[in-house]
């Protein structure tokens, strides 16, 4: 039977950081009671480890190299057809509340209604992270500093807002029954930089006891790969460890404002009688370093940048599960589209995935593989990563491989590439990978697209003279920039 969708995103969630994904003090009751009414994917992960392009996988259910929306400035603008498109053409309403990184709000997007979206600045986005070879230089200053709560920002005055017209919307689909499924899709911001926790939120973190980051010994080596992105994404330079705890504790406060949030929204469903009707998904975009191996932010393949958190919750749902299946971003629209009734139309429209109400009541199928892939800010060259069963593989191109088994080693220290006993794993990862992609081919289509970019707007020192603004501006605000 057809059931609507309650699609709940929010933006730099690290998968780690809920209290359902085994955290030791981070407070999220209403996400673990989320968890508990339906089914956790252990194993999930962003399409693409930044913020776009990972929100044009969930658009389109095609992958990156397929769109070519490569980067923070490569946006989703409506030519690829999504399941906004899917539904509305098939007289369903798609409705958006809050931030959707795409172009400019009059592209057409396929939503039936559009509300209080955030897109990239200009419909251009952020140009520096696009300058490759040679890199941008490092910053010399990091406005997450600048704003460091506690305190509110417009990011969490934002949430507030979509928190509450999210509520308002599913109050008038109560009121007004329609004959037909609809998806909403409910946009957050936190826990995004600025790291500023409202102040109630702030205090459950006291800073004397947040722990420092993971992986920090200075002496300690560094994929190279991984060196160019620390030191071009040079946010450590600028911390110390009272501003580390600060930003911890900002942070695990924002992930419980976001929680409060997402708890109105789920109470508000259940209040108007619609949550039998009804299948909930939250996810994220992608994770959040948090220090570890002393970058901030996301951008890369390990598991703290790349894992995301997904849970998934309806009357068919199977409830209090943990499914250990290799899923991503791409299952996002079979999902919604699945869903609604439509899906036939994951076929007909060759879209990447499967559908997570489908995949959670089924067994665990390890041998499933999720695939991610990255060209954005920091990356002088692309790399991408598969996952199935227990082993995690990242391809760089131009750069040695990694290949890491997440059940012995979560903390992907233990690079097995060069290990006799794991070559047959090697060299299966990469046959995979490379029956996706050929990681040469799009590595050189998205530099010249960025060449080109880079190019129309006036050449790499203009850009890099105008520097970034670390952060898209929410509707009425304007980006400050900095070098």
């Amino acid at each position: 039977m057809a059931k609507n969708v309650l699609f709940i995103i929010s933006d730099q969630h690290q998968q780690k950081a809920l209290g359902c994904y085994g955290h030791d003090f981070v407070k999220t009751p209403n996400m673990d009671k989320l968890a508990q009414r339906g089914t956790r994917f252990s194993a999930a992960y962003t399409s693409s480890p930044v913020c776009v392009p990972a929100r044009a996988v969930i658009a389109t259910g095609k992958y990156v190299f397929e769109t070519g929306y490569w980067d923070n400035c490569f946006a989703y603008d409506g030519s690829v057809r999504s399941w906004h498109h899917m539904l509305s053409e098939n007289g369903m309403e798609a409705i958006s509340i809050g931030k959707l990184h795409f172009t400019r709000e009059e592209d057409p997007f396929g939503f039936t209604r559009q509300i209080n979206p955030m897109h990239i600045h200009d419909g251009v986005g952020d140009l520096r992270g696009s300058v490759k070879r040679p890199m941008a230089p490092p910053y010399t200053k990091w406005r997450g500093i600048d704003r460091l709560g506690p305190g509110e920002s417009t990011y969490t005055k934002y949430d507030a807002d979509i928190t509450a017209t999210t509520c308002e919307l599913i109050r008038e689909k109560a009121a007004n029954p329609d004959d037909k499924p609809w998806a909403m899709f409910s946009s957050l911001v936190c826990p995004h930089p600025p790291y500023c926790a409202p102040q109630e939120f702030y205090d459950l973190y006291p800073t004397e006891t947040m722990p420092k980051p993971k992986l920090i010994d200075p002496d300690a080596s560094l994929h190279p790969w991984m060196q160019n992105l620390q030191r071009n994404r040079n946010f450590n330079d600028f911390v110390d460890e009272d501003i580390c705890r600060r930003i911890m504790a900002n942070y695990y406060g924002c992930v419980s404002y976001l929680d409060s949030n997402i708890g109105q929204i789920i109470d508000c469903l259940d209040e108007c009688g619609l949550s039998d009707d009804t299948v909930i998904v939250y996810t994220s975009d992608h994770g959040e370093n948090l220090g570890t191996r002393q970058i901030w932010g996301k951008l890369n393949m390990y598991e703290e940048s790349a894992a995301i958190p997904l849970l998934i919750a309806g009357a068919d749902i199977p409830a209090g599960k943990v499914c250990n299946t290799p899923v991503s971003l791409a299952d996002a629209a079979p999902t919604i589209v699945d869903t609604v009734g439509l899906g036939s139309m994951v076929e007909s429209e060759e879209l990447r995935g499967r559908s997570l109400v489908d995949i959670a009541r089924a067994p665990d199928q390890m041998e499933r593989v999720a695939f991610s892939e990255y060209y954005g800010p920091g990356a002088d060259r692309a790399a991408f990563m598969i996952r199935k069963e227990n082993y995690k593989y990242i391809y760089y191109v131009g750069y040695e491989p990694e290949l890491f088994d997440l059940d012995s080693d979560p903390d992907e220290l233990t690079n097995l590439c060069g290990n006799p006993e794991y070559q047959s794993v090697v060299e299966d990862c990469d046959a995979i990978l490379r029956g996706i992609v050929d990681p040469d081919d799009a590595d050189s289509r998205a530099y010249k697209d960025q060449c080109d970019l880079i190019e129309k707007h006036g050449g790499r020192d203009k850009i890099v003279d105008k520097g970034a603004f670390q952060g898209s501006p929410v509707p009425g605000e304007k980006p400050v920039f900095v070098t």
